[in-house]
C-alpha cells in the first residue's frame, strides 16, 4: 500500500516486484458508492472521504482547507518534490482555471514567470499524486490539424472548487467553469465506471474535438459531457463519429435522461449511467 503517490515517485523498496505486484488505483467515493441521490454533494464536496462525509459545508470546507496546506507542506517533500509550497499552491490554483482546457505551458509558465520546462515538471508532481489527470490527446491518420497537448483535469471536484472559492451550489451554478467542472467530474465517473485504463480526448485545430475516447471491447466509444438537461446533436458530434470512426457516442448529463439523438448516439443522465453502462 503506497499511499496518496504513484510507484514512480516512490524509492524505499531495493526490489524490483516484478511478477509479485499488482497495481490498482484507489480513487475517493463515486456516484455508484454514494448513491445517485447524493449527486450534487459529490460533485461540491468531492469523492475524499472526510470532505463528503463531513456534518456540514463548514467543516468540508475547513477539512479540504487543512489537507492542500497538508499536502503542500508535508507530504510533498517527503516524496521528495522540494518546491516551495507557496509556488505550488499558485501554481495549483491556475490549474484549477485552466481545469478542461488543453496544456499550454508557454501561458503558464509567462503567468509564473518561468520556463516551460519548470512548469511542466510542477504539471507532472501534482499528477504522479493523483491530483491531475493528464488526459492524453488520440491521433488518427486525417489530413486534419490535429491537438498533440494533454487536456488537465483536477481529478478531485471538491479541491478544484476549494481552489476556485466556491463553497455552495449556487455560486458553482452562476460560475464560468460550471461547465468545465462538471465535465471533469463526469469524465472521472465515466472511467470508473468503463474500467479503462487508456482514455484519450481527440480535437482538431479547426474545433472539432470528443471530450473522452476509450478503446473497449474492440470498439470505439465516445463521450460528450453536457451541462444541460437536455443535450442535442452538435455538428463537433458528427464530425468525431465520422472521423474516427465510433462505434456508439455518450452524451453525458445531469439527471436521469436516456434517449437516442441518432443512429449511434445517445443521450445518458449520469444517475443511470452505472446501470445502463454496466450492464
Amino acid at each position: 500500500m503506497l499511499g496518496s503517490a504513484s510507484p514512480a515517485l516512490l524509492r524505499q523498496t531495493a526490489e524490483t516486484l516484478a511478477g509479485r505486484i499488482i497495481y490498482h488505483e484507489l480513487g475517493g467515493f463515486w456516484l455508484e458508492e454514494v448513491g445517485t441521490e447524493h449527486r450534487g454533494r459529490l460533485w461540491i464536496r468531492g469523492g475524499l472521504p472526510r470532505s463528503f462525509l463531513a456534518r456540514t459545508s463548514a467543516e468540508s470546507i475547513e477539512w479540504r482547507r487543512e489537507f492542500i496546506r497538508t499536502f503542500l507542506e508535508r507530504d510533498l517533500p517527503q516524496l521528495g518534490i522540494s518546491i516551495p509550497a507557496m509556488t505550488l499552491r499558485r501554481f495549483w490554483t491556475m490549474l484549477a482555471h485552466s481545469h478542461g482546457q488543453v496544456w499550454n505551458a508557454s501561458e503558464l509558465g509567462r503567468a509564473m514567470g518561468m520556463s516551460d520546462k519548470t512548469v511542466k515538471t510542477y504539471l507532472d508532481d501534482l499528477s504522479q499524486t493523483y491530483m491531475v489527470r493528464q488526459l492524453q490527446p488520440w491521433f488518427e491518420n486525417l489530413g486534419k490539424r490535429q491537438v498533440k497537448s494533454p487536456k488537465i483535469y483536477l481529478r478531485d471536484s471538491g479541491l478544484l472548487h476549494h481552489l476556485l472559492g466556491l463553497n455552495t451550489d449556487e455560486e458553482l451554478a452562476g460560475h464560468p467553469k460550471a461547465g468545465a467542472s462538471w465535465e471533469g467530474f463526469a469524465l472521472e465517473q465515466i472511467l470508473r465506471i468503463s474500467r479503462v485504463r487508456d482514455a484519450y480526448f481527440w480535437a482538431t485545430q479547426s474545433g472539432a474535438e470528443l471530450d473522452l475516447l476509450v478503446l473497449h471491447g474492440g470498439q470505439r466509444i465516445g463521450y460528450e459531457f453536457k451541462y444541460s438537461e437536455r443535450p442535442t446533436v452538435t455538428r463537433s458530434m458528427r464530425v468525431a463519429c465520422e472521423d474516427l470512426h465510433l462505434d456508439h457516442l455518450w452524451v453525458i448529463c445531469p439527471g436521469n435522461a436516456r434517449a437516442k439523438l441518432d443512429a449511434n448516439i445517445e443521450v445518458c443522465g449520469i444517475n443511470v449511467a452505472p446501470e445502463v453502462m454496466m450492464s
